[in-house]
């Protein structure tokens, strides 16, 4: 069944002088797009006037309430607010900007414009996202710009190398933040606990290193908290480090170029592990014990590590070579049946495919769903009939409905356009027939949109409403066009872009999400 043309909602422009990488609308913000209690919120860079398209930008923050919250027809406008006390102006994609809501208090926090660079954040007062119409939406409810997280010393060491922040929630109360430190190919992960506290601010606990790199770093797809099972899911693909004159001095900045020696042609292993007790402890696919953050003796020998390395036992789902095409921080989700769902590609063929792999003439990268049985642990491949361009896309698990339990799980995935269109497609594939197929469902041709950017989706709307909220970017006329403001590069034909959210409403027979069932 198709899916009915989606409504579109503005949020602002996106910065369309800068076309070196996409600032907006990028794969490795886990979160860009958030629901909680009935209010949407969404986060993004654009400038301080819209009549004037030049540096610096500035972090925008909106919300809005959901039809099923205020039990209206249609969701609220947005209300934006802008941190002018901070100017973005590295012209880098990676510096994008996240936000997580702590369920437990209510409060919500800001990780932005990093890229191997000391931690930048904020945090609103607490209830903020509990008692929305409680508050007036201003900047003045956010702390200033901070360079630690409250609770830790501004000493601790992983606060001066910075890049890929994501937010997420974490058990009934709290909040979990990761990042990377290092660079390239040369990094590790860390994962921190924000904790509420009755009658005060909550404070941040360091977790430990949960993923180490040896002469490599992870990248994560995505780290999803499941409540059902009260387990933390997390995948990843380790890059290879290969050194380059300069590589240890302390100032170099020649890993932050977005080519060279440590691009994605040193990707490999999809790898997966999960956590039963919030992510102090990690065991591998087959439920072994690898890892456990408390642990104090890391030493050779030790039955249990305090951190994942490449050489732990099980962790990797499928062998994939560096030169596969296998691409960093695509995509994860997980269903309500407990499948872990990842979208990336590689030039590989799947095993139990028709294609043996013995016709190596033609190595044509693939998107590829790799999904896990939660019953056997057992991982399948799936080739999608649509070619790969640069661009990564989204996945989306439509929550089962709970009057139905035999019903099978769906799952959409949101490709961008090739490097030579703007069209969005969404795929279907439904645990009915194991995924076997992938059934195109919308594109954004059908509706004359031009769209770019990679693709986010709000998977705590889904939960809440059965709406697919994607954010991405609409272009349309031509940059200054309305102004006469060509932008600080004199960028005369390129395209206006604004940052937008397609709200698709998917078809379901689940009262839960009517509203006059509320």
């Amino acid at each position: 069944m198709a899916l009915v043309n989606p409504t579109i909602s503005i949020l602002g422009q996106d910065p369309g002088h800068r076309r070196r990488c996409n600032i907006n609308a990028n794969a490795f913000q886990q979160d860009a797009v958030v629901t909680f209690q009935g209010w949407q919120y969404a986060v993004f860079y654009s400038y301080m006037c819209k009549d004037h398209h030049d540096e610096p930008l500035y972090i925008h923050l909106a919300r809005r309430k959901l039809p099923h919250a205020s039990k209206e027809s249609q969701a609220s406008a947005w209300e934006v607010v802008v941190f002018d006390d901070y100017p973005q102006t590295t012209d880098d994609g990676h510096n994008t900007v996240q936000i997580g809501i702590c369920p437990g208090d209510g409060t919500i926090h800001l990780a932005y414009d990093h890229h191997c660079d000391v931690l930048r954040y904020r945090q609103s007062v607490p209830n903020l996202a509990l008692t929305p119409d409680d508050f007036q939406w201003r900047p003045s409810l956010f702390s200033p710009a901070l360079s630690h997280l409250p609770g830790l010393p501004t000493t601790h060491a992983p606060f001066k190398d910075v890049t890929y922040p994501r937010f997420g929630f974490l058990g009934s109360s709290n909040m979990f933040l990761s990042f990377r430190d290092g660079k390239a190919g040369l990094g590790n992960d860390h994962l921190y606990m924000y904790q509420a506290a009755d009658g005060e601010a909550g404070r941040y606990a360091y977790m430990g290193q949960h993923l180490t790199g040896i002469q490599s770093n992870p990248y994560v797809n995505g780290i999803t908290y499941t409540q059902r099972d009260n387990r933390l899911h997390i995948t990843w693909v380790y890059r290879g480090f290969v050194h380059y004159a300069g590589w240890d001095e302390p100032l170099d900045t020649k890993h932050k170029q977005q080519a060279g020696p440590n691009g994605a042609e040193n990707n490999h292993d999809l790898c997966y592990a999960y956590s039963e007790d919030l992510g102090y402890t990690w065991r591998n696919g087959n439920g072994e014990v690898i890892a456990d953050l408390k642990a104090k003796n890391t030493t050779a020998g030790t039955e249990i590590k305090s951190t994942v390395t490449n050489s732990t036992s099980g962790i990797v789902a499928f062998k994939i070579p560096k030169g596969s095409g296998l691409m960093n921080q695509e995509a994860q989700a997980v269903d309500s049946e407990g499948r872990v769902h990842v979208l990336n590609r590689d030039c590989l063929a799947c095993p139990d495919s028709d294609d043996d792999g013995s016709d190596t003439s033609n190595m044509q990268v693939k998107w590829k769903h790799y999904f896990r049985d939660p019953l056997d642990g057992k991982w399948t491949c799936h080739a999608l009939p649509i070619t790969p361009g640069t661009r990564r896309g989204r996945l989306a698990a439509v929550p089962t409905s709970r009057q139905d339990t035999n019903a099978p799980s769906e799952t959409y995935i949101i490709l961008p356009g090739s490097d030579t269109d703007s069209i969005f497609r969404i795929l279907k594939a439904s645990s009915k027939d194991n995924y076997t197929t992938y059934s195109q469902v919308w594109s954004s041709h059908q509706m004359g949109l031009k769209l770019a950017g990679e693709p986010l989706v709000d998977s705590s709307r889904l939960e809440f409403d059965l709406v697919l909220s994607v954010f991405c970017l609409r272009e349309h006329g031509v940059l200054g066009q309305e102004t006469g403001d060509e932008g600080s590069k004199g960028d005369k034909n390129l395209p206006q872009r604004d940052v937008v959210v397609l709200d698709f409403e998917l078809p379901c027979t689940d009262t839960r999400f009517a509203v006059d069932a509320m």
